[in-house]
């Protein structure tokens, strides 16, 4: 884009941009009066592109369009989506901002919540990725189960 910024710290404090209100930087907002992060919960900030409520700006008159699965099996898919969005939106902050604590606790928790899921989703349904530590089992199990579009 713009070959003066080489990476996000760069952008971030040579930035004249306005990233909302008062033209404030973009993340100047992230604690709030109380040291705590302003954020959506993960499903919110997935529906939204953004787990960030500061800078979030809706496109024109648009509502984020709300997920509904129609089973469990769907219901675990949107929440392990909605932690791996969060997980990689936390991530781009902590590559600017990597002394923040309360971003690298959030990332831990979400990253262990996010195992936890997948771990049930596996014992239910059966592999959902091939790094899958189900599939170190004999006989190879990848092909044995149905694949979610079957259902």
């Amino acid at each position: 884009m713009y070959p003066e910024y080489r990476n996000y710290y760069n952008m971030y404090n040579n930035s004249n941009i306005n990233y909302g209100k008062n033209n404030q930087n973009m993340f100047s907002n992230f604690n709030n009066s109380e040291g705590k992060m302003s954020l959506y919960n993960p499903y919110n900030g997935l529906i939204r592109g953004n787990l960030f409520k500061d800078i979030y700006v809706p496109y024109k008159s648009n509502e984020p369009y709300e997920v509904k699965p129609n089973n469990e099996q769907a219901d675990i898919l949107t929440k392990i989506d909605s932690l791996c969005f969060a997980l990689v939106d936390l991530n781009l902050y902590l590559d600017v901002f990597p002394d923040n604590r309360s971003a690298i606790e959030l990332y831990t928790k979400y990253n262990e919540e996010k195992e936890r899921l997948v771990n049930e989703y596996e014992s239910l349904y059966g592999p959902l990725s091939l790094n899958s530590e189900s599939l170190s089992a004999i006989p190879w199990s990848w092909d044995n189960m149905p694949w979610p579009w079957d259902n």
